[in-house]
């Protein structure tokens, strides 16, 4: 059976009162029982005052007589319940009354029978518990120094439970006839109260899998309303993400379609020209297309990854050590330009990162400096430690891009205008993405000379990680 969130709320509910009853009716029992305890006793100390009052020819003849002291009796009301008499055993109440010097004025003749006739009589009046027969009895005795009379009464103590146990029936009774009631009212009320996650699970379920807009069940409940927020921002997620992917796609078959159709032709052009000289230009013009069809796809493979991948494992890292292995691996490219490069700043700076992410970030700076760069110009790869951060700096001194185009430069497939460079326009996508996994800013600028551009990737520093 499946866990019920309307079944655990009615059991502890139910369980709450039930408990809370209890302890009401625990309670109610013992101050009952104090009441009547504090009631016989007081009637008690009437009757002996009554029987101190009486004369001996009176008392003789109550004596042979019963003494019922029962509060009811069967039948003794018009209209008496016998099944709700609080006595229903006999409450004969003894009694002796004594002069002064201990004369014995008048008795019930059952003491005699429990061997209570010539009891002793207590030192001062007051209530005492005897035992008379085997059997509890309680007992008042009153000193009258008015008359000079000293009145003692006994009565039953196993009877006077009745009066209590009457007490508590009437008290739990409602209390068990109310229960069942309680819980259907209680079970009805909670679900209810949950209806509106059966709207919610309905609405949800209802929908398509194209439907990512936000849930709306109408005016939801404090207590469900986070959880409300919650799916709506769930699905907002989706939905960016589901339209990002949609753009990535469309924008992935634009840029691969170029180069495959160039491919295409010039794959015609080898095929269909007898001339060895231009048959061999034409599959140059090939490679070079697959190789750059090639970049491409790996750029987008490595961008999906970063989308979708957890936090890598980090290690201190030398962002210049990264650096001049990225170096080595451009130096081809940027002597075929004539282009300086030059590694400067503080070259013991660590990060916390993964090496082979930063070495593609580095990569990718480097390759556009070089590949937007101006033929014989400068390229500076700077590390600077300021405070608790590591600045990695790349800065050129091309041609640069317009201002307007500085806060599109991260887009993917942007290409800033004026650049005859081939390129897919995803290297900065690339450094901007892998800036944030690692918890670094960007920042886009000019290059030297107030010409170029600068990239900027501030880290924290691993000092202040650790």
């Amino acid at each position: 059976m499946s866990p019920s969130i309307r079944r655990r709320l009615v059991l502890l509910v139910l369980a709450s009162i039930v408990l809370v009853w209890g302890v009401a009716l625990i309670t109610s029992y013992g101050q009952a029982k104090r009441e009547v305890s504090e009631w016989e006793e007081a009637r008690l100390a009437e009757l002996a005052q009554i029987l101190a009052l009486l004369d001996q020819r009176n008392l003789t003849t109550l004596a042979n007589a019963r003494i019922d002291v029962r509060e009811e009796e069967k039948g003794g009301e018009p209209g008496a319940n016998d099944a709700d008499d609080d006595d229903a055993l006999p409450r004969d109440a003894l009694f002796q009354v004594r002069k002064a010097n201990g004369e014995m004025l008048a008795g019930s003749p059952q003491l005699h029978a429990l061997n209570a006739w010539d009891l002793p009589v207590p030192p001062a009046s007051g209530t005492q518990d005897v035992t008379l027969g085997g059997q509890m009895y309680h007992s008042f005795t009153l000193r009258d120094t008015t008359l000079g009379h000293i009145v003692r009464v006994f009565e039953p103590a196993n009877t006077r439970s009745d009066l209590v146990s009457g007490v508590a029936s009437r008290i739990a009774r409602p209390t068990l006839i109310a229960l069942p009631v309680l819980a259907v009212l209680v079970w009805f009320s909670i679900g209810l109260s949950l209806a509106p996650l059966k709207v919610l699970s309905g609405a949800i379920r209802s929908r398509d899998v194209n439907r990512l807009e936000p849930v709306d069940i109408g005016r939801a409940p404090t207590e469900v309303r986070p959880l409300v927020d919650a799916i709506n921002l769930l699905l907002s997620r989706l939905l960016h993400s589901l339209e990002r992917e949609r753009a990535f796609t469309a924008d992935a078959a634009h840029e691969l379609k170029t180069p495959l159709a160039a491919i295409k032709v010039q794959a015609q052009v080898a095929l269909a020209e007898p001339d060895t000289a231009l048959q061999r230009l034409a599959m140059e013009r090939v490679v070079q297309g697959v190789d750059r069809s090639a970049r491409l796809a790996e750029q987008l493979l490595l961008l999906a990854r970063l989308d979708v991948h957890e936090k890598l494992s980090t290690v201190p890292l030398k962002p210049a050590v990264v650096a001049k292995d990225a170096l080595l691996a451009n130096e081809r490219n940027a002597q075929q330009k004539d282009i300086r490069v030059t590694l400067t700043g503080d070259l013991r700076a660590e990060i916390n990162a993964e090496p082979v992410l930063i070495g593609i970030l580095l990569d990718n700076l480097l390759d556009n400096a070089i590949k937007y760069g101006q033929t014989g110009g400068s390229i500076e790869v700077a590390v600077e430690h300021a405070a608790d951060r590591v600045q990695l700096t790349v800065r050129d001194d091309g041609p640069g891009v317009a201002p307007g185009d500085l806060d599109r430069l991260t887009n993917r497939f942007f290409r800033a205008t004026g650049n005859q460079a081939t390129g897919s326009g995803l290297g900065l996508s690339i450094v901007a993405r892998i800036a944030e996994h690692f918890g670094a800013d960007l920042r886009l600028g000019q290059g030297l000379g107030e010409r170029g551009l600068s990239v900027e990737v501030s880290f924290p520093a691993y000092a202040a990680v650790r």
